[in-house]
């Protein structure tokens, strides 16, 4: 394995507004190259709704309210972000590395599976961490000429009343939760190192 390959570049971002971040993961995803190293993005948005390429309106958000709504291209339905969640986004050679897209999302849960223990797992049909039938993490990615980019959000310590106001990831009636409330207690900096310390190890090692 190359030098490239066995870096991955981890990016510690702050709190970024949502749409500038997409448009500079959408650029870097089209302007790089072979060699380009993978880069994990660590950081926090105001709050936002995403919709992915599979989001029905009746999921919500209702239009007209105040917290602002993006259409993007990443897979899966509607999703919130927000102060206090920790965002990873994953800009990885997927072909280079000889990752498939199924195992690289299996690979991203397992990350926060091993962040927060044997008490988090996963949903048949429903992509993303769940600790007692609630969600604490949301996935989604997409890949474009065998690069990803979107990635996780692990929700830590934020206020999930905008969960309430849609269907989370398609699926009425679905609890968050919150790494807070799950009685862990390192916040958003420790937690989001560790997940992508994680994660990067795994991509590595693949």
């Amino acid at each position: 394995m190359s030098a490239v390959l066995e870096r991955i570049r981890v990016v510690s971002m702050g709190m970024r507004p949502y749409e500038p971040t997409l448009a500079a993961m959408r650029e870097f995803t089209a302007r790089r190259g072979a060699d380009t190293p993978d880069e994990l993005w660590l950081l926090e948005h105001p709050p936002v709704y995403t919709l992915g390429l599979a989001a029905d309106a009746a999921h919500g958000p209702k239009a007209g309210g105040p917290i602002p709504v993006v259409q993007v291209e990443r897979g899966g339905e509607v999703t919130y972000h927000g102060p206090g969640q920790v965002v990873l986004y994953t800009l990885v050679d997927l072909a280079r590395r000889g990752i498939k897209v199924k195992q690289f999302v299996a690979m991203l849960e397992q990350s926060v599976i091993d962040l927060l223990g044997e008490r988090a797992g996963r949903k048949r049909g429903a992509p993303g961490i769940y600790v007692n039938g609630a969600k604490v993490a949301a996935l989604g990615i997409r890949v474009s000429r065998g690069c990803a980019f979107h990635g996780l959000a692990l929700n830590v310590d934020m206020d999930l009343a905008p969960f309430s106001a849609i269907n989370p990831c398609g699926f009425p009636g679905l609890q968050v939760t919150q790494t807070r409330d799950l009685g862990i207690k390192d916040g958003k900096e420790v937690l989001g190192a560790n997940l992508a310390a994680i994660l990067a190890g795994k991509l590595e090692h693949a």
